[in-house]
C-alpha cells in the first residue's frame, strides 16, 4: 500500500508538473497572442491609413485629371479663336490689298503726276489754311479792339447817366 500511495503520489507530482508545464506552455502562448494581436491591430491600423492615402491620392489624381482636361479645352477654345482671329485678319489684309490695287495705277502705287497734283493741293490748302488763320487773328484782334471801345463807351456814359438822376434829387430836397 504504501508503494501504491507512493506511485500515486509519484504520478500525481508527476501530473501536477505536467499541469504547471501545460500551465507555463498557455501563458507563454497567451503573451505570443498578445503580441501577435498588437502587431495584428498596427498592421490593420496602417492599412487603414494606407487606404486613406490611396483614397487622397485618388482624389487627387482625378483632380489632377479634371484641371488638365479643362486645361486642354481651354487650349482647344484658345487655338480656334487664335485660327478664327488670324483669319479674319489675313482677309482684312487680303481686302486691303485688293482695294489698294484698284487704286489708279492698277499697280497699286500712284503715279509721278498723281503726285504732283496732290502735292499742288496740298500747297493750296496749306496757303488757305493760312490766310484763314490770318483772317482769324486779325478778326479776334478786331473784336478786341471793338469791345474796349464798347466799355470805354459805357464807362465813359456812365456819370453822364447819373447827373440827371443826381441833379433831380438835389432839386427835390
Amino acid at each position: 500500500m504504501e508503494r501504491s500511495c507512493l506511485f500515486l503520489d509519484q504520478k500525481i507530482a508527476s501530473q501536477n508538473f505536467r499541469i504547471s508545464a501545460l500551465k507555463s506552455e498557455i501563458e507563454n502562448l497567451d503573451t505570443k497572442y498578445d503580441s501577435s494581436s498588437r502587431k495584428l491591430k498596427a498592421v490593420k491600423s496602417e492599412i487603414e491609413e494606407l487606404e486613406e492615402v490611396e483614397k487622397e491620392r485618388d482624389k487627387f489624381y482625378e483632380l489632377k485629371i479634371s484641371e488638365m482636361n479643362e486645361f486642354r479645352e481651354n487650349v482647344k477654345r484658345f487655338l480656334t479663336e487664335t485660327r478664327t482671329r488670324v483669319q479674319e485678319l489675313r482677309n482684312s489684309v487680303n481686302e486691303l490689298k485688293s482695294t489698294f490695287m484698284e487704286l489708279p495705277g492698277n499697280n497699286g502705287y500712284m503715279s509721278s503726276s498723281e503726285i504732283a497734283e496732290a502735292e499742288m493741293k496740298r500747297a493750296e490748302l496749306l496757303a488757305m489754311k493760312e490766310s484763314l488763320t490770318k483772317t482769324l487773328a486779325s478778326n479776334h484782334q478786331r473784336r478786341a479792339e471793338l469791345q474796349k471801345q464798347v466799355e470805354n463807351m459805357l464807362v465813359a456814359r456812365s456819370p453822364e447817366r447819373w447827373k440827371p438822376i443826381q441833379s433831380g434829387n438835389s432839386k427835390g430836397v
